[in-house]
């Protein structure tokens, strides 16, 4: 790590959101898309904070939990008794100040775009960090939170921006797009942001400015190098 780099302390914002639309079903946070920047940023010395706009422990999407989604992350993650602890006491996103952090970080899952698209204290906080000039990412559905995030002068923070997220064929490929409130792809391009998109699946991350975006699950590790390589 660069010492000369200003990330210490970074922010992880988890949804709240546990219900998939009117299925039935639950959804909430990604582990994959938790646990792997989650070691990214411990094993380059980071200090790590979690919260979500309820507080407490997150719901996680059962389908992450299944066998054949987990990772050398997702086990490290399953058997980190601190790691578990965090997860179980996540700070009310209320309570969280941008100065007390150098960057933030937003894992996906389908929660985010119910809970997270319009949630004004996360809008609002987003703003700030890029506002003093903080790096700001996203990976997957967590994207949305950027959204309705505005600058200063009232324009969409990612307008003009390259930015990624989980794309219109993957959410086919995963059969919610009658389910999902919309499509991600579709809302990035309606904010003038400059979507970009590799093949499904394919791990992707860019970065534009401040704002860094993964397009996937398998993009989560790339996102937070991003991040913490930001000087």
């Amino acid at each position: 790590m660069n010492k000369n780099n200003m990330i210490k302390n970074i922010l992880v914002v988890l949804t709240s959101h546990a219900d998939l639309g009117d299925t039935g079903e639950k959804t909430g946070f990604w582990v994959e898309e938790l646990a792997a920047p989650y070691y990214v940023f411990l094993d380059a010395g980071m200090n790590v904070t979690l919260a979500s706009p309820a507080g407490g422990k997150p719901p996680i999407d059962p389908k992450s939990a299944d066998e054949s989604m987990q990772t050398d992350a997702t086990r490290r993650f399953d058997a980190d008794d601190a790691a578990q602890q965090a997860l179980a006491t996540t700070v009310k996103l209320g309570d969280v100040k941008e100065q007390d952090f150098d960057a933030v970080f937003y894992p996906g899952g389908h929660g985010p775009l119910w809970d997270l698209t319009d949630n004004q204290t996360s809008i609002d906080l987003l703003a700030a960090f890029i506002a003093n000039n903080k790096p700001v990412s996203a990976v997957c559905h967590a994207s949305a939170a950027l959204l309705n995030v505005k600058t200063s002068e009232g324009e969409y923070v990612i307008k003009g921006k390259a930015v990624t997220g989980f794309s219109n064929t993957e959410e086919d490929a995963v059969q919610l797009t009658d389910i999902v409130p919309f499509l991600l792809e579709d809302e990035l391009v309606k904010r003038g942001g400059d979507y970009q998109k590799v093949s499904d699946w394919t791990p992707f991350a860019i970065q534009d400015g401040l704002i860094i975006t993964g397009q996937n699950p398998a993009s989560s590790a790339m996102v937070a190098e991003k991040l913490i390589a930001h000087a």
